[in-house]
């Protein structure tokens, strides 16, 4: 879809929305174009976790999920999470529709490593027709939550989940919005991320574990879709992430 716009959600940058990203989604959408929030909740999923008392796990920044944590993941992300935001964009006048994987089969996935992650999934289909038809009239919020064929739920990384739409997809643009103002390198950001200069990030630890699945969710996307920016607001050029060097 050249006309739709994805923007992942981290769980911190939800909660600090400014009127200058209410604002610019309201002018892609009254431009004509779709526009899809795809949000984690990753602070109030650990600390929801830790009140029925479970510890919180993560290996190479994906949630280990559990049956216990994968049930409260469902709860903070459609109960807790989707509804604040919808919340706020209805009140900037928006036309809020919360969405998760269960309407129309939105998104279909598999196992991504049972033994290691539990019940935590790729996406590996995305019904595209029926997502289209959501964003006519309304800016989605979509939960990366995903089921299998036979429709056991999966928990999904937001990163992975977003990227995994926007290739699917084709959009035009993809934002990873979270709560730094890009990839930083010795305090600057760095403006544009080749795979070679990932690469080396992650060798000498500037590109930590948690933050290396939304990078290689980036480079993946970027092969595909048109833009492709980590960033702190809609309005801060961040760091654009490149397929290739040139």
């Amino acid at each position: 879809m050249s006309d739709l716009m994805i923007i992942k959600l981290g769980g911190n940058a939800a909660t600090q929305l400014s009127p200058a990203f209410f604002a610019q989604l309201a002018a892609w959408h009254d431009a004509g174009n779709k526009v899809l929030l795809i949000h984690g909740g990753g602070p109030q999923i650990n600390a929801w976790s830790q009140k029925f008392g479970l510890t919180p796990i993560k290996k190479a920044g994906i949630r280990v999920t559990d049956p216990q944590t994968l049930q409260v993941t469902q709860a903070v992300l459609l109960g807790v999470v989707q509804p604040q935001l919808c919340l706020a964009l209805s009140q900037h006048g928006l036309p809020a529709l919360g969405l998760n994987c269960t309407d129309a089969h939105l998104l279909v996935g598999d196992f991504l490593d049972q033994a290691i992650y539990g019940q935590v999934g790729a996406v590996t289909g995305v019904n595209g027709q029926a997502l289209s038809e959501f964003l006519t009239d309304h800016i989605g919020v979509l939960a990366p939550l995903a089921q299998t064929e036979d429709g056991q739920l999966l928990n999904v990384n937001a990163d992975m989940a977003a990227a995994a739409v926007a290739t699917a997809l084709h959009a035009s643009k993809l934002v990873l919005l979270t709560d730094v103002p890009g990839v930083l390198e010795q305090g600057n950001v760095v403006a544009k991320l080749t795979p070679q200069k990932a690469a080396q990030l992650i060798a000498t630890n500037v590109i930590t574990k948690g933050m290396q699945p939304k990078i290689e969710a980036a480079a993946h996307t970027a092969q595909v879709v048109h833009e492709v920016v980590i960033t702190d607001a809609l309005n801060h050029a961040g760091t654009v992430v490149v397929a290739c060097a040139g």
